[in-house]
């Protein structure tokens, strides 16, 4: 995903000299081409992350779309003050994003694993959340994020999920469905999304059908295709790299709240033991904590299991 954010954004500075880049110190070797094809629309702000953000704002509200870039927790957590006083109270041009969702960077440990991330910034007014689930997502959503004006977080993974053979198109606010299914929908957000497109191929060996949709855009969240899911297939499971508290599945169910729709059995899986107290790859830790493509067929059995609400 982080490559092909790098391609999306040489194009689109290649096209507009407004396009801006700031970096916290960091992708060495990833943004080369960049800096040296753009010099006079980067700037390294060191590791200074709230600076980076200030000096963003500034740039923004000066005419540019500014879009920042480090990994996972530091251009978001540590300066959600400046995120939220600076770019998103005056709906500044300002473009957050995050390489390194989840526990794309799990080896570092808790400092580095973004699990309360979309919480925060959804939690903020004015502020877009974007979290592709594809390669494919990533470079259409850098692409959208400049016609999406305002202040938006983009959160990149390391792994992704898999495009279709006939791919629907990419919108800002309308999720993709990947697969069609009438006895459960699997709801990812993020590169594991590969984990739920793997769990499917396996239930339709035991002739469960599910629908899978990539919920790209969980801020403005499609209500249409959540309804749908709750209307249409006979369960509605969420699936996320990143903690039970106010990410993917929390939206969910208060857009359900909210439309007064509820599906027929739900469930959420997502990070429930708090800090990850252990260090490993990305697919280690998600089969650690109940996350991987295992967890999401036992999870949709168990459902299916589970008397229809009335």
């Amino acid at each position: 995903m982080r490559d092909a954010f790098v391609r999306a954004i040489l194009g689109l500075a290649r096209a507009d000299d407004r396009i801006f880049l700031i970096t916290g110190d960091l992708g060495f070797g990833v943004l080369t081409e960049y800096w040296t094809t753009f010099p006079a629309q980067f700037v390294n702000a060191g590791v200074a992350e709230q600076n980076m953000t200030g000096l963003a704002t500034g740039l923004a509200l000066d005419g540019r779309t500014v879009f920042t870039y480090s990994i996972a927790n530091f251009p978001t957590l540590r300066c959600l003050e400046q995120i939220r006083n600076d770019a998103a109270y005056h709906d500044a041009d300002v473009k957050v994003v995050a390489v390194g969702g989840g526990f794309s960077y799990g080896a570092l440990g808790m400092s580095h694993h973004a699990t309360e991330d979309i919480a925060a910034l959804r939690a903020i007014p004015n502020v877009t959340v974007v979290v592709p689930g594809t390669v494919w997502e990533a470079e259409r959503a850098t692409e959208s994020l400049v016609a999406h004006r305002g202040t938006c977080y983009l959160r990149l993974d390391k792994s992704h999920g898999e495009e279709p053979a006939d791919p629907p198109p990419f919108e800002i606010g309308r999720a993709r469905r990947l697969r069609e299914g009438t006895d459960a929908t699997i709801i990812a957000a993020g590169g594991i999304l590969r984990e739920a497109q793997e769990a499917a191929d396996m239930l339709a060996d035991e002739r469960i059908m599910c629908r899978v949709i990539s919920m790209h855009t969980i801020k403005p969240l499609d209500l249409t295709e959540v309804k749908a899911a709750c209307r249409e297939t006979g369960a509605v499971l969420t699936l996320e790299e990143h903690g039970a508290e106010g990410g993917l599945g929390s939206a969910v169910a208060e857009a359900c709240m909210d439309c007064g729709v509820w599906p027929r059995r739900g469930a959420r899986l997502a990070l429930r033991a708090g800090f990850s107290s252990i260090v490993g790859s990305q697919s280690y830790l998600r089969t650690q904590y109940g996350l991987d493509k295992h967890a999401v067929v036992r999870a949709v059995r168990q459902l299916l299991k589970t008397p229809q609400s009335k």
